[in-house]
C-alpha cells in the first residue's frame, strides 16, 4: 500500500534539472481612472456599479471555470465589470449567451428609476464597444468607495459577524491604515494600506462579506445547549472544497493551516471568516505554497474575507524594461529578472505534485524584490493540471476555441473536442511575453558582445514559437531552457568583467 504524502510532499515533486509609480494600480486591463465616470452621475454610477459588482462576481462562481473558458477564450480579454454586457473574444467572435439571462440591472430605489433606464440603454450600446476596448468598462477605483467597503468590513466586525488576526489593528486599534484604491477588477477589490510601518496590499475577492455563501454547519449549531460540529466533518468540508479550487486531493495535515484551531469565543465568527477565505483561490494558492517555493507571496493576516500581501512593484508595460529598476544598470537586472522567470519555471513545472499553468502572463501579475527574485503577485489564473484539464477538455470547431487566455490546446476535429492537454507552457508564454521584449534585435547592450547577443535574441525567438505536440515541447522547452540559462549567465559574466 501506498504511504500517504507528508505535509510538504504532498504538493512538492522530485527536483527536475530543468504619474504613480508602476505598481498595482499600472495594470492596463483596469485603469485606476476607467469607469463609467464622465458618461453617468456620480451617484448613479455608484449604485450602478455596487449592483453589478456583487452580480458579475457571482455569475463567475456559477459558470465555473469550464464556463469560463467557453465564454473568454480570448487570450487578452477579461470581461469588465459591468451588468447587461455583451462581448465577443478577438479569436472565436462568439457572443456571451449568459449575459441574456443576467438579472435586471436598476438600482434599488425607485428615485433612480429614470436613471436606470437610460443607462440600461447606454450599457447596451456601449457594450458593443467591448470588443475592441474591453477595459473602458472596468469598474472605477475610488478612494471614497473603498473607504466605505473598509468600514462596512470594520462594522461587521464589530457586529460579531466576522473576525481575524488583522481586524483589530484595523477597527479599532488603526494600525492598519488605509491609502489609496490600486484597482477594481471582475469584483475584486485591491487597496494598499500601512500596517505597523511596512505598506501591504489588501485583497478580496468580492466587495462585502454576506456575498460570500456562509458555512451551512454554522447555521445547523445554534444556542448554547447546541452540540459542537466534529472536527472530521469540518476538515472533510474544507478538503471538499480546496478541492474544488485547486483540484487536488490534499491530505488532512496540509489543509490544517486553512482552518481556525477550536479555541476562544469567536470561534463561529474564525469559521465564517476562514470559510469565505477558502471560496477566494488566490488566498489559498497564497496559503499553501510559499513554503514551497519563493515565487508566491505569503499571506501576512486577514480580516474576514480580506486578506493581505506584501506590497511590491509590479510590472509595467510602459515602463522601458517592464519593471521598475531604480538605481540598478539596466542589463545587468534584465539578466538577473530573466534569470529568475527562468527559476519560477522549474519551480511550477517540477515542485508540486502537479505542474502549475500560468494563463495570464503579463508584467502587472508579477513584481520583483530587491534582489530582482520575480514574484507572482496575482495567480487567479494558475492552475495545477487537473483542473487545466477540465478547463480546456471543451468542444470545439477550429483551434481558436481551445485556447485559454495564455494555455491553448487543440481541437480533435473527429470529435470536435479540445484536446485536455496543454500544447505550449509557461516558458514558451514568458518568453513570448516578456523575454522578447528585452532581447529583441532593438535591445541592445554595448557592453556585451554581438555574439552572444545575437544568440539570445535567436534563442528566445525559438522558445516563444515552439510548437507540436505537449511531449515533443516539453523535451524542446527543456533545450531552450538550458540554453538560455547560459546565454544569461554568460551575459552577466560579461557584464561584470566591464564593471572591473
Amino acid at each position: 500500500m501506498e504511504r500517504a504524502p507528508s505535509a510538504v510532499r504532498m504538493l512538492s515533486g522530485p527536483p527536475v534539472p530543468g504619474t504613480v509609480p508602476a505598481e498595482y494600480s499600472s495594470r492596463t486591463d483596469s485603469p485606476n481612472s476607467a469607469g463609467l465616470g464622465g458618461v453617468l452621475s456620480p451617484e448613479t454610477e455608484d449604485l450602478f456599479s455596487t449592483s453589478c459588482d456583487l452580480m458579475v462576481g457571482q455569475i463567475w462562481d456559477v459558470v465555473g471555470v469550464a464556463e469560463k473558458r467557453a465564454h473568454a477564450d480570448d487570450a487578452h480579454y477579461k470581461p469588465a465589470n459591468v451588468c447587461c454586457q455583451r462581448a465577443a473574444s478577438e479569436n472565436s467572435k462568439r457572443h456571451y449567451p449568459w449575459v441574456h439571462q443576467m438579472p435586471d440591472c436598476s438600482p434599488p430605489n425607485a428615485a433612480a428609476a429614470g436613471k436606470a433606464t437610460w443607462t440600461a440603454g447606454w450599457v447596451l450600446a456601449a457594450a458593443l464597444l467591448l470588443r475592441a476596448h474591453p477595459s473602458v468598462l472596468s469598474e472605477r477605483c475610488t478612494d471614497e468607495k473603498s473607504r466605505r467597503i473598509l468600514a462596512a468590513l470594520c462594522q461587521d466586525y464589530r457586529g460579531g459577524w466576522l473576525t481575524g488576526a488583522l481586524c483589530e489593528d484595523l477597527c479599532v486599534a488603526g494600525e492598519l491604515l488605509y491609502q489609496r484604491c490600486l484597482y477594481y477588477e471582475r469584483g475584486k477589490k485591491v487597496l494598499q494600506a500601512q500596517w505597523r510601518g511596512r505598506t501591504v496590499v489588501l485583497k478580496s475577492k468580492r466587495e462585502a462579506f454576506s456575498s460570500f455563501p456562509p458555512l451551512n454547519l454554522l447555521g445547523e449549531e445554534t444556542g448554547p445547549g447546541a452540540p459542537g460540529i466534529p472536527d472530521a466533518e469540518l476538515l472533510l468540508m474544507v478538503a471538499g472544497e480546496v478541492k474544488n479550487t485547486l483540484g487536488l486531493e490534499l491530505p488532512n495535515n496540509s489543509i490544517v493551516p486553512l482552518w481556525p484551531a477550536r479555541q476562544g469565543p469567536r470561534w463561529r465568527q474564525q469559521l465564517a471568516s476562514a470559510w469565505s477565505l477558502l471560496q477566494q483561490e488566490e488566498y489559498v494558492y497564497f496559503s499553501l505554497l510559499p513554503d514551497l517555493s519563493r515565487h508566491i507571496l505569503p499571506v501576512l493576516g486577514s480580516c474576514g474575507h480580506f486578506y493581505a500581501v506584501e506590497y511590491l512593484a509590479a510590472g509595467s508595460p510602459h515602463h522601458r524594461a517592464l519593471f521598475p529598476l531604480g538605481d540598478a544598470g539596466q542589463a545587468e537586472a534584465i539578466s538577473h529578472i530573466a534569470l529568475s522567470f527562468l527559476d519560477m519555471v522549474s519551480h511550477f513545472d517540477s515542485d508540486f505534485s502537479h505542474r502549475l499553468h500560468l494563463c495570464d502572463v503579463k508584467p502587472e501579475n508579477f513584481a520583483i524584490k530587491r534582489d530582482f527574485t520575480v514574484v507572482a503577485i496575482d495567480v487567479d489564473m494558475a492552475f495545477f493540471e487537473p483542473k487545466m484539464r477540465e478547463i480546456l477538455e471543451q468542444n470545439c470547431t477550429g483551434d481558436e476555441d481551445c485556447n485559454f487566455f495564455d494555455c491553448f490546446s487543440k481541437c480533435d476535429l473527429r470529435v470536435n473536442r479540445c484536446g485536455a492537454q496543454r500544447v505550449n507552457s509557461n516558458l514558451q508564454v514568458i518568453c513570448d511575453k516578456i523575454f522578447r521584449r528585452w532581447f529583441s534585435s532593438t535591445h541592445r547592450s554595448p557592453a556585451v558582445s554581438p555574439q552572444l547577443r545575437l544568440q539570445l535574441q535567436q534563442a528566445v525567438q525559438e522558445c516563444a514559437h515552439q510548437e507540436g505536440p505537449s511531449g515533443n515541447s516539453r523535451t524542446a522547452s527543456s533545450g531552450v531552457f538550458w540554453r538560455l540559462r547560459w546565454l544569461l549567465q554568460a551575459t552577466l559574466r560579461e557584464l561584470q568583467e566591464v564593471e572591473k
